[in-house]
């Protein structure tokens, strides 16, 4: 009989970790928390300090049985649940379900489920934490608070199913503020000037812009046409030519937030997909000859430290692999923005083992797993290679008085640049102005002048709505993912390829938060809450005196608002299809699993029917519209709208161009368009538009 019992979060874990510890060890899974506040009331005693009361969680009393059975028999109970606020606080939640006496449990964490790991892990076991628990208890609590009396308001006044939140209204405000300014800007014309010329006797061409005196000023098509009236038949001459070196420093191995980004940059995953996927890494897969095991190290930190043995054996790896020149040395940059706000509990994320390569793994594993550890792997093994080198040459001009000025960069050394792909990489201009000299004599080719306007803020993606969330100081790692999916999920904004968009009901919804909870919306007073559940964390801050100080004023604020708010009608949107009941135009509906179409005439007409999502292309087949589709298991796919009619289906997006070579339909493969044609076999580079 094992004489100790270990309690994961997931049933992965309990697979990864089982095959660490010897006959000894019996490892269950918790299933996450066990115990919550309840859904059907606020849960929490405001009459009494606003003592939360908290309830096992529905389904979850089988499992404590089976947990308290297996306790019983254990001479220890090994906590070992995540290595945050949140595992924290699961495990708290363990100990008061399972009714352990302080001598029966020992909590242990480790940053990454690897075997040295997890045994180092009980080599070093201690207490529970209570500053990080009282931290979780705190920021659940106050997101309690707002949610459940705030949202009621939202149901009376705009309709049912709405929701506000501490962390997510502020996002819906970022949103709709970049919205406000992207309505408000106004265009301004400008133009700009190049000269297009080459080294005398040499066919190789250089551009030189055009230096207008004044900085600030937007250039006019008059002042334009003075510059190229006055250079008419005039020499343009060097005069001063400064060449030197630029080092390209390093990148920081990923936090929670730049990972998100980096994710849904290169790889266009939405936030929740990458960190669904990095939880799988995180937890462990099945790698032939080594089983399962963990490939990343904890996936929710803002801290950028890498640990000592993780450090060597990167350099190990690297001089190996690539040579000791590319080795990084002294210090590592720092990270940019608010130190203060970072948490070095946890490591950066980056692979357990830097010796398993992405090639190693490729066939092991699914094709988002592979491409999210490529990215992280890659990222990591760079932050510790030497920085990349690059020779500039930068160039002054003048013509009739009129400066110009050109400047190029090529490069020396990789570095880093030799191992991470997804950097932006600079384009390599103007090879003709290394092959100057101050004597150099130099031929005009012509003028390109351009016309431009000012454009306006872009739309927020998820990963630059993270990035301001992350500057702004407004949530934390682990919230950024479910407050982005919320606002999905409750239809305040939507996707156009990846730029987010408010919709009607968002901007609703926010201009009530704004008129009647203008506090909560307030970007510092957000910041400062988190700074303040940081406080709790390190325990600088009592847990209760923050809720003590907030509940009052939001109280009032919401019983201000009941009286004096008016109510709102947000019509559904409407369709040209008729409803082939009644006739009216039927209209989009929203339920649990997503757009469906519905008759506006009910209870009268009840007549509903599925919503199909045109993509802008014919079927090959028929000529009808092709649609988006899911099948029993949420997998999307692409078939025509005249099913079972026409059997035309694809697992890949097809697109409206049509193969150049043989004029067969084309599909979206990663970053390539591909013929459906296979003996065709043409294939380009395909970037969606954003």
């Amino acid at each position: 009989m094992a004489k100790n019992l270990v309690i994961v979060e997931s049933p992965t874990k309990v697979k990864t970790i089982k095959k660490f510890l010897g006959k000894n060890y019996s490892v269950m899974a918790s299933m996450g928390h066990v115990r919550d506040l309840p859904k059907s009331r606020l849960g929490i005693d405001t009459e009494n300090d606003f003592e939360p009361k908290y309830i096992t969680i529905r389904g979850k009393g089988d499992l404590l049985k089976d947990l308290r059975k297996e306790a019983k028999k254990a001479d220890t109970v090994y906590l070992a649940t995540d290595p945050d606020r949140e595992g924290e606080a699961i495990s708290w939640h363990l100990v008061e379900a399972l009714s352990l006496p302080k001598d029966k449990y020992k909590r242990i964490t480790f940053n990454e489920i690897t075997k040295n790991a997890v045994k180092a892990s009980f080599k070093a076991p201690r207490d529970i934490d209570m500053n990080l628990v009282d931290a979780q208890q705190a920021r659940r609590v106050l997101d309690r608070i707002v949610g459940y009396e705030i949202s009621p308001l939202l149901w009376a006044k705009v309709k049912r199913g709405l929701s506000a939140g501490r962390v997510q209204s502020v996002a819906l405000c970022l949103i709709c503020d970049r919205e406000d300014e992207i309505n408000a800007f106004i265009p301004q014309q400008y133009y700009t000037l190049d000269a297009i010329l080459s080294e005398k006797g040499r066919k190789l061409t250089f551009t030189a812009s055009y230096v207008q005196p004044d900085k600030d000023a937007f250039l006019k098509k008059a002042d334009i046409d003075k510059v190229i009236d006055a250079c008419k038949g005039k020499p343009f001459t060097i005069e001063n030519i400064k060449r030197s070196q630029r080092t390209k420093q390093r990148p920081l191995p990923f936090t929670t937030s730049t990972l998100q980004q980096a994710a849904n940059k290169s790889l266009s995953f939405a936030i929740s997909r990458t960190m669904r996927v990095a939880q799988q890494l995180y937890e462990g897969v099945d790698i032939k000859g080594r089983g399962t095991v963990g490939l990343i190290t904890y996936l929710r930190t803002d801290s950028v430290r890498i640990a000592d043995e993780a450090k060597a054996a990167a350099r190990e790896f690297i001089t190996g692999n690539y040579g000791e020149e590319y080795v990084g040395t002294g210090a590592a940059p720092k990270k940019a923005g608010n130190a203060s706000n970072i948490q070095d509990a946890h490591e950066a994320i980056r692979p357990a083992d830097v010796t398993l390569t992405p090639a190693e793994i490729k066939d092991e594993v699914t094709r988002d797993q592979y491409r999210l550890y490529q990215l992280i792997w890659t990222r990591f093994v760079a932050s510790q290679m030497a920085p990349s080198q690059y020779e500039t040459v930068s160039v002054k001009l003048s013509c009739a008085g009129n400066a110009f000025t050109s400047s190029s960069s090529r490069l020396l050394f990789d570095g880093w640049e030799s191992v991470y792909k997804f950097a932006d990489k600079e384009e390599v201009k103007d090879q003709a102005l290394f092959d100057l000299s101050e004597d150099s004599k130099l031929e005009f080719k012509k003028f390109d002048e351009k016309e431009h306007f000012t454009e306006p803020p872009s739309h927020f993606t998820e990963a630059s709505l993270v990035h301001t969330m992350e500057e702004l100081g407004i949530g934390r790692p682990s919230t950024y993912s479910p407050t982005i999916s919320t606002l999905l999920k409750r239809r305040y904004i939507v996707h156009e390829k990846k730029a987010i968009f408010v919709t009607e009901l968002g901007t609703v919804v926010n201009e009530i938060m704004k008129e009647s909870f203008p506090t909560i919306v307030n970007y510092n007073f957000t910041a400062n809450m988190e700074s303040l559940l940081d406080g709790v964390e390190e325990g600088k801050v009592e847990w209760k005196s923050i809720i003590r100080n907030f509940y009052p004023d939001l109280e009032d604020s919401v019983k201000k608002a009941e009286s004096e708010l008016a109510t709102v009608k947000i019509a559904d949107e409407e369709t040209d299809i008729k409803c082939e009941k009644c006739g009216r135009n039927m209209v989009i509906k929203y339920g649990p699993h997503g757009k469906f179409l519905a008759c506006p005439g009910f209870p009268e007409c009840r007549n509903t029917k599925p919503y199909l999502e045109r993509i802008g292309v014919k079927c090959p087949k028929c000529g009808k519209d092709i649609v988006r589709r899911k099948t029993k298991k949420g997998r999307v796919f692409y078939g025509c709208e005249d099913y079972p009619n026409c059997d035309f289906t694809s697992w890949s997006r097809p697109i409206e161009k049509k193969c150049p070579d043989c004029g067969c339909m084309m599909v979206i493969k990663g970053q390539k368009a591909v013929c459906t044609n296979a003996e065709c076999g043409h294939s380009e580079n395909y970037k969606a538009e954003n």
